[in-house]
């Protein structure tokens, strides 16, 4: 789990392709997951809450 303080000091493209993976990630552990293979039930979770804090920062950058 990254801290919103660390995803402010990137940029707008780096937090673009930041969304990127996570999107890629989260996608691959829910393919996993209905496959039974998930170890780590609680990865889900927190990669859906990092990348909205990502799009949540994403945004106030391009607000302003």
């Amino acid at each position: 789990m990254t801290k919103v303080a660390e995803f402010r000091d990137l940029a707008a493209d780096e937090l673009r392709q930041r969304v990127k993976e996570l999107d890629d990630q989260l996608f691959r552990l829910r393919i996993q997951k209905s496959m039974g293979q998930l170890e780590a039930a609680q990865k889900v979770k927190s990669v859906r809450r990092d990348l909205a804090r990502v799009k949540t920062v994403l945004r106030e950058k391009e607000s302003v």
